[in-house]
């Protein structure tokens, strides 16, 4: 990242944008709080600070003893699901029986973590000197997602409703585990959820519905691609491609993209789905596909976190952050926040609010 780009990065903040930080002021952060910036962020603080929201940390001027507690967030959020919620890194020693003597390990075993600096809100990268590229990471407790395939990427995506369509992946260890092995989802690989249909027209819609999230630059696992075509083949949908679609062997699943693509074409699907004519990158795609994993959601085919971190994602920041989404977007917060309320009936709330909006005009108004 250079300069010219963090400042063009920072005029669609909405926010001030103070004088950037010196070198001398970036380093005497560094010393003062033990960490250290990664060089894209650094270069990021230095074209300009943005300031008028506490959402942005004020590596200038703010309260030392809250710039603390927001970097030390990430790891108590770990240290307090391993005291309220059973968490354990399967890395880590053999939990002991008493919930002092595992928090004790706990912290131990954090002090040697990757440092993650905060960004904005919840959002933060890791402190790596000299390195760039990293995604921005979206931390709630044990519960962190990617938000950004880099920083650029993440501005971009949070504040302009746009992004690349490249896939990332967590890049440093211990916080990797939860995106791409624990509790947390990655939200730009394949949508995690659970095909649906049992007849001929549920098959196709659903064979849509892929064809739009590939539209929309979401990648899918081969073997999504081949099941949506058996479950097709089965239920009577008849193309000439869809049997050599269906019966793609594991050696084979290279394959599965361009057969896909072949079958959509004798459907006619294609010419059905909606062009990208306006100003917020495939805007009427997206609007169908949110509306598409609501329903998901709602009938149980996706899990209400995992599935309300893909629409907070994909819909709401893409869409530039529609009004209409926002209750929508609080509960998720709300379900990855780990309030105190049950995780039963933080689940009921993201589905009943997309019962709500399903039942609405579409695209719900602002």
């Amino acid at each position: 990242m250079t300069l010219e780009t963090a400042r063009d990065l920072q005029r669609t903040l909405g926010a001030e944008i103070q004088p950037g930080l010196s070198e001398r002021e970036l380093d005497a952060v560094e010393a003062r709080f033990g960490f250290t910036f990664s060089a894209d962020h650094r270069v990021f603080l230095a074209a300009g600070l943005p300031h008028g929201s506490r959402s942005w940390p004020d590596w200038r001027n703010g309260d030392p003893v809250d710039l603390a507690g927001r970097l030390s967030g990430p790891v108590e959020g770990v240290l307090f699901d391993v005291e309220h919620n059973g968490f354990w890194h399967p890395a880590w020693p053999p939990r002991p029986a008493g919930t002092s003597n595992a928090l004790q390990v706990a912290r131990s075993e954090l002090a040697t973590v990757p440092q993650l600096v905060p960004v904005y809100s919840h959002r933060y990268l890791p402190g790596t000197a000299g390195a760039c590229g990293h995604p921005v990471l979206s931390v709630h407790q044990s519960d962190v997602i990617i938000y950004g395939n880099d920083l650029g990427d993440y501005v971009r995506r949070e504040f302009a409703g746009r992004a690349s369509h490249l896939t990332a992946r967590a890049t440093v260890d211990f916080w990797s585990y939860f995106v791409n092995g624990g509790p947390g989802i990655d939200v730009t690989a394949p949508t995690p959820h659970t095909p649906y249909a049992v007849s001929a027209p549920e098959s196709i819609e659903y064979l849509r519905m892929l064809a739009l999230e590939r539209l929309i630059g979401r990648p899918h696992h081969p073997h999504q691609l081949i099941e949506a075509g058996l479950t097709a083949l089965v239920l009577g949908v008849e193309t000439q491609s869809l049997p050599l679609l269906a019966g793609l062997s594991r050696t084979e699943h290279e394959s599965a993209g361009a057969l896909f693509d072949q079958v959509l074409a004798e459907l006619r699907l294609p010419g059905g789905l909606p062009g990208d004519d306006t100003g917020i990158p495939w805007e009427a795609a997206r609007w169908e596909l949110v509306r598409w994993w609501l329903r998901l959601i709602v009938r149980g085919s996706m899990a209400p976190g995992a599935g309300g971190d893909v629409i907070t994602y994909e819909g709401w920041g893409a869409l530039d952050r529609p009004r209409s989404l926002r209750p929508f977007v609080d509960r998720v917060d709300a379900y990855n926040g780990g309030e105190a309320s049950p995780l039963g009936t933080r689940e009921q709330a993201i589905v009943t609010e997309a019962e709500r909006l399903l039942t609405g005009p579409w695209p719900p108004l602002d």
